[in-house]
């Protein structure tokens, strides 16, 4: 019984050292980073530029393969398109969500 008193005791005084509120600072960007933000813009919209491309590249494809009985494999190229797209898109969100933010 003393044990579990020790230890009782010992968790209620390291209790004390933690602080109750443990500050979390808005981000904040760095002076003279404007330039790096239009990079990451333009990076966007390249990358959703090649998903248009890929797109249409698949369905062209499938479009002309499916004469020859083959229109049916490109379903999972438009299905990864797709899929670029919709991480792309949603890419601050996503980072934001897994830094927990």
């Amino acid at each position: 019984m003393a044990v579990i008193d020790t230890i009782l005791t010992a968790s209620n005084d390291l209790a004390a050292l933690i602080p109750a509120q443990i500050p979390d600072p808005a981000p904040v960007q760095p002076p003279g980073t404007e330039g790096f933000l239009s990079i990451m813009g333009w990076a966007k919209w390249v990358a959703l530029a090649l998903c248009i491309m890929g797109l249409v590249a698949a369905g062209a494809m499938m479009s002309w393969q499916s004469r020859r009985g083959e229109g049916g494999e490109h379903v999972g190229k438009i299905g990864m398109a797709l899929g670029g797209v919709i991480v792309i898109s949603a890419a601050g969100a996503l980072v934001g969500f897994l830094m927990g933010a």
